[in-house]
């Protein structure tokens, strides 16, 4: 009896690995911050409150503090110059929910000095969410065509912006939550080892980013072993 056989292609390991990074470090940043959203602060403050006076405390009072629903759903809208906080941190007085309010004032602040990186990253946005919505239809279209190697090529290119988007994150990213952990300990919102704590909460936040980019460069380099030698076709 004859059976099919299944070409396994090794370089699926690749996005294993990348999908295995970004589980490990969802679930850590998730473990973390649940561990820590039951930590009341001893300062009783909100995260909204706390936001509020780092950014008082560095001469920052046209960014407005909002609620916005979701979970972790965080942000800082440099359009918008708002600190946007999410229902489970802006009314929560938790070490973690102050740790993360602090980090995206952290942003905020980033703005206000014309942070570099910040700024490149802005610029960046449009760019590399082009690259990734139009990279794949290329390469296909490219396998498709048979001969097609240049859209092959010039899709790899501009799958290769999200990737460099995902770097230029990573400072920017731990950056602000430097700035977010000293802050709050030079204004006396967290104290002791609540200092320690929050800073658990922002490295292990930091993960995801360092995951995410890590993925996108290992699905860059499968993609270069899969398709780079079709530019020699």
């Amino acid at each position: 009896m004859m059976y099919p056989m299944f070409y396994f292609d090794p370089t699926y390991i690749l996005v294993l690995i990348g999908v295995l990074l970004s589980l490990a470090a969802s679930s850590k940043v998730n473990s973390t911050y649940s561990r820590y959203a039951r930590v009341g602060a001893r300062c009783g403050m909100t995260g909204a409150e706390a936001a509020r006076q780092l950014l008082n405390s560095q001469g920052i009072y046209d960014v407005t503090i909002r609620r916005v629903s979701g979970h972790l759903t965080d942000h800082y809208d440099p359009r918008t110059r708002t600190v946007n906080l999410s229902d489970a941190v802006y009314g929560a007085t938790s070490i973690a929910a102050i740790g993360v309010a602090a980090h995206e004032c952290g942003h905020a602040i980033q703005d206000a000095d014309s942070y570099v990186p910040l700024r490149l990253r802005g610029a960046l946005v449009p760019v590399a969410n082009f690259g990734a919505t139009i990279s794949w239809p290329l390469i296909i279209i490219g396998l498709f065509m048979g001969s097609g190697s240049v859209l092959i090529q010039l899709g790899i290119l501009l799958f290769s912006l999200s990737v460099l988007f995902q770097l230029v994150t990573l400072p920017v990213e731990f950056n602000a939550s430097s700035r977010a952990v000293r802050l709050l300990d030079e204004n006396g919102i967290l104290v002791g080892q609540e200092v320690g704590q929050t800073r658990q909460v922002l490295s292990a936040a930091a993960l995801t980013y360092v995951a995410a980019a890590a993925a996108s460069i290992l699905q860059l380099l499968r993609l270069m072993i899969l398709f780079g030698n079709r530019r020699d076709e």
